[in-house]
């Protein structure tokens, strides 16, 4: 190992005569908020205070710190160390008033308004003033992914159902800590109206205006700007019909959507389906349960046939779509519920293709002895893979690189034996009964972490969308 990795002061030259450290601290930058690697043991406590400091101010968001091996075996007298308070909270700001009155004015003149609640509405803990607002004005609200249970999901302004009608007619959005990037296709036609009036709210100044100039910005964190439109509606005693064009237009596409996918999770063919995989798993999972999801179909079906009922009990791949987080977050959530709700579960859903990226913090996971159940939606492949029979009659034709599709994985993979090897629980999970037994049985075990492997059909897909818009050939 590189002396650098090691020791301090370093004494490599790296990469093109520059420290390996240094280069990975500067490196971290492009993606935290604060890189830093402390110069000595004494420092340790400032650094923590101002990384900690850092990544809950404004726009919360993580940092790096760099410790030099030396300094994990290195001792320290407890004199010369200046211990540091621990921050006070997060400064809170709020909207300028013009701009309350504007937003509260487009949203009185509205046909088809929509609320869109982000993860920012989480991070600012703003459920209470969220739900007020929802309640107080019938306004239909769609969740992002890590927005889901700010309001619950089975709120009947609810409109994820309907995402895609609700996207594309909406007059008047407001966007509460949620930004118009990918996973709401850049608020761009013709996914959105091109006239589409967006009132955006972020605590982040820089994020106002991106891809869409908003109609109106209201620089602030979420919960207190939240507050200020209620006192806002308060004076004007407003509330949107409950039997408008618009609202009547998104009930019936929810309960069409709704029929599909209850048939297709009705459906008792074998191997299964997505959708019949996640109705089972639905009818048994704890309301309370933190859910993680990572992967392509299995993340995005499972959004919409995984409700959350409470806020910040959902963590997925996110913004940057990264495979390989899922077993991360985990471990993280359930070292938080050992400590704060052991009673808690934890539940990672990852399709079998994103579990290859991180498989092995399977042994992280027994080693630590955290009760985490993990759900593989097995279908052999990325998006799609093969049938044992069909990868036999490929490998009848030569190499597997030239005659199988680059999506397909190793048929029948029995991942639920990793598990197994490190002391947790596996099970190969074939039918909806296996599937049940094997969650209640997973459920039940409090102390032992489970692997519960699901095979489904390897074409197995998602219903039929409005939009295409994976491959800008489809768009």
């Amino acid at each position: 190992m590189p002396c650098c990795f090691w020791s301090w002061p370093c004494k490599c030259s790296g990469w093109n005569g520059k420290c390996k450290h240094k280069l990975l601290v500067e490196a971290c930058r492009l993606f935290s908020k604060f890189s830093v690697r402390p110069s000595s043991l004494e420092a340790i406590p400032a650094v923590i205070e101002k990384v900690v400091r850092t990544s809950i101010y404004g726009r919360p968001g993580a940092c790096y710190i760099d410790i030099p091996g030396d300094f994990v075996n290195l001792t320290v007298k407890k004199s010369s160390v200046k211990y540091i308070d621990c921050c006070p909270a997060p400064p809170i700001s709020m909207a300028e008033e013009m701009s309350i009155s504007k937003a509260v004015s487009l949203i009185l003149h509205s046909k088809k308004p929509l609320l869109i609640i982000g993860k920012g509405a989480a991070y600012s803990r703003a459920e209470n003033s969220i739900r007020r607002l929802v309640d107080q004005c019938g306004l239909p609200f769609l969740p992002t992914p890590m927005g889901k249970g700010v309001v619950p999901d089975n709120h009947p302004y609810c409109v994820a159902a309907a995402r895609s009608r609700a996207l594309q007619y909406a007059d008047v959005i407001v966007l509460l800590g949620a930004r118009l990037n990918w996973i709401l296709h850049f608020g761009l036609p013709p996914r959105f109206q091109p006239d589409v009036k967006v009132i955006q709210v972020d605590i982040f100044a820089e994020e106002l205006g991106n891809n869409v100039k908003p109609a109106a910005g209201l620089l602030g964190d979420v919960k207190a700007v939240t507050d200020q439109l209620l006192h806002e509606f308060n004076k004007k005693l407003w509330r949107y019909p409950s039997d408008t064009d618009w609202w009547k237009d998104l009930r019936a596409k929810m309960q069409s959507n709704v029929a599909i996918s209850k048939a297709l999770s009705l459906e008792k063919q074998l191997p299964m389906n997505y959708y019949t995989v996640f109705h089972h798993v639905r009818e048994i999972l704890p309301k309370d349960c933190i859910l993680i999801s990572e992967g392509a179909n299995t993340m995005d079906i499972g959004r919409t046939m995984l409700p959350n009922y409470l806020p910040r009990h959902r963590l997925d791949a996110g913004t940057f779509g990264t495979m390989g987080v899922g077993l991360g977050f985990a471990i993280a959530a359930a070292i938080v519920a050992k400590t704060c709700n052991p009673e808690q579960r934890v539940i990672c859903i990852e399709g079998d293709s994103a579990f290859g990226f991180s498989g092995m913090e399977v042994e992280t996971i027994c080693r630590q002895n955290l009760p985490i159940i993990i759900i593989i939606i097995n279908n052999n492949g990325i998006y799609t893979g093969l049938d044992s029979n069909t990868w036999k009659d490929m490998l009848k034709l030569g190499e597997p690189s030239t005659y199988a599709p680059p999506v397909a994985l190793l048929p029948d993979a029995r991942y639920e034996q990793i598990m197994s090897a490190f002391g947790g629980k596996g099970y190969f999970v074939q039918t909806p009964e296996e599937l049940q037994a094997a969650l209640k049985i997973s459920l039940s075990e409090k102390l032992v972490p489970s692997l519960l492997n699901v095979m489904i059909n390897p074409q197995s897909d998602r219903k039929k969308q409005d939009f295409q818009w994976l491959t800008r050939s489809n768009m």
